[in-house]
């Protein structure tokens, strides 16, 4: 019997628990917010789908009630405030550090061998802020960023080329933020015909360009953060670990030398199965894509450093 609970009851969790629950991914699924009903009241919306949908995973909807999250195989953190428009994921820091702070330290005191999937902005840092409090081993705790941006690559990719998403390969690597994702274009293919073979370089720069700003274009247009990708990402990586499906997932992993990087979490492909992160891929990047990976680290390390300055570690 396998079991996922997913904190925050927004539109991203809410979301990441409706695929969870419809594609049957789990045997149990718990919803937890800290707002009286809201997640009682969607995990029963989502219930009353049941027979529609045709799945039968048990559905749990509590409030702030940690122990009905006992013994959770995989916890994903959604917690914490939305973007705004014209905000940067990094502004979240000063009031998301303490809410995913107080949630992961909750979580533990239940399902101390819980994998726990960060989807929590900034990502990159909210990741490294939890791996850090807990002192868990990096396979246990990442965040899921890359798997997100990589599905907006090959979205766009798909537009440009006209043609079916699921027949393109794409990856993004790096920061999850609108100026520190790498999306490899070198690397992309459709059938195996390299993009680059496709599409003129102004095409691929567009689609690079329209990537980047993917969030903040959904941002700018819904007057919030987006959430049907991003909670399907959360499900897609939550998929790979219950199933033990050894997918290559780009995801926010803590870094000790690969890629030249230390001490640091930051979008790279990696073995996702049964114990989490169970390896990390070193791509071959070219010398370009070295450099941009470089200038991603350092820019994730800066904001790593607020973290101090404001003393949430």
């Amino acid at each position: 019997m396998s079991k996922v609970t997913v904190v925050g009851a927004g539109n991203v969790g809410a979301t990441c628990a409706n695929v969870i629950a419809t594609r049957e991914i789990a045997d149990e699924l718990v919803l937890l917010d800290i707002k009286e009903g809201v997640s009682e009241g969607k995990m029963l919306d989502i219930f009353q789908t049941a027979t529609l949908m045709d799945f039968d995973t048990k559905l749990t909807g509590v409030t702030n009630d940690y122990a009905a999250t006992a013994n959770s195989d995989v916890v994903v953190v959604t917690s914490g405030m939305p973007r705004k428009p014209g905000m940067t994921r990094e502004e979240l820091i000063g009031v998301n550090a303490g809410i995913v702070a107080s949630v992961v330290g909750n979580i533990l005191k239940y399902s101390p061998k819980a994998i726990i999937v960060m989807i929590s902005n900034p990502m990159d840092t909210m990741t490294y802020l939890a791996l850090k409090k807990t002192g868990l081993p990096k396979n246990q705790l990442f965040g899921m960023g890359g798997a997100l941006d990589s599905a907006r690559f090959k979205c766009y990719l798909s537009k440009a080329l006209n043609a079916n998403s699921n027949e393109i390969e794409g990856m993004v690597i790096g920061g999850h933020g609108d100026t520190t994702m790498i999306p490899l274009y070198s690397k992309a293919s459709y059938k195996g015909m390299p993009v680059t073979e496709l599409l003129s370089k102004e095409e691929v720069e567009k689609v690079v360009a329209d990537t980047m700003v993917g969030g903040a274009t959904l941002t700018k247009l819904l007057g919030t953060s987006a959430w049907y990708a991003p909670g399907a990402a959360g499900a897609y990586v939550v998929e790979s670990i219950i199933r033990d499906q050894k997918k290559v997932v780009p995801c926010c992993a803590y870094l000790e030398g690969e890629y030249g990087q230390q001490d640091i979490c930051i979008g790279v492909p990696v073995v996702l199965g049964k114990n989490g992160v169970e390896k990390v891929l070193e791509l071959n990047l070219n010398a370009d894509e070295k450099a941009l990976f470089e200038k991603s680290a350092e820019a994730v390390r800066k904001t790593n450093a607020i973290l101090k300055e404001i003393k949430a570690l």
